[in-house]
């Protein structure tokens, strides 16, 4: 399996999928557990690049997202799931759909063309969105660390929306949840759900 974990900053998803990581390993299946941008010393490198700046120009951004994105598919995500693993990612194509196709208006069918020849293709099996509000995301964090944690509020609105619009557009793959509620009770859904199907 591939999972990908979705929502605007604060949401809960870093945490779901250490959660979730952790339980299929628990359940003794192979398991690789990364994130975006990272997960590679390349993507770290990217990471630092885009988050750690002042201003980045919305198509840099985008590229920078998808080169970090195709070095962890070449690297990581792809012999994983080759040699029979299960995949579990914090953000990976959606983020750059959401972010900069849909809230910086560089278009959403662009971005997402950009992206799949940038992974060949491969998309996530299930993705699980995490919904918060806007001021939510906000109140958790207090202070803003990275650069696009510290946009003005208004665009955290915007990736909210954008969120909500891909998954209408994509309602097979992305699944919806509510962030607010405990961690362990959001885990254990996720989980049943996944187990379920599989």
């Amino acid at each position: 399996m591939f999972i990908t974990f979705e929502g605007i900053d604060g949401s809960g998803k870093s945490t779901q999928a250490r959660l979730l990581a952790d339980a299929l390993a628990a359940d003794g299946r192979d398991v690789v557990l990364t994130r975006e941008p990272g997960g590679t010393e390349l993507g770290e490198r990217i990471r630092e690049l885009i988050l750690g700046g002042e201003h980045v120009a919305p198509w840099a951004e985008t590229a920078l997202f998808a080169a970090a994105r195709a070095q962890l598919v070449e690297e990581v995500i792809a012999p994983a799931l080759a040699r029979g693993a299960d995949v579990v990612c914090d953000r990976y194509i959606d983020s750059s759909l959401a972010y900069q196709g849909i809230a910086r208006g560089l278009g959403l069918e662009r971005v997402l063309e950009l992206n799949l020849h940038a992974v060949g293709g491969l998309l996530p099996d299930r993705t699980y969105l995490l919904l918060i509000e806007p001021e939510e995301s906000a109140r958790r964090l207090r202070e803003p660390g990275d650069r696009i944690e510290r946009e003005e509020g208004g665009f955290r609105t915007r990736v909210a929306e954008a969120y909500l619009e891909l998954s209408a557009a994509f309602p097979g793959r992305i699944t919806t949840i509510d962030g607010t509620r405990p961690a362990e009770e959001i885990g254990r859904e996720i989980l049943d759900g996944l187990r379920q199907r599989s």
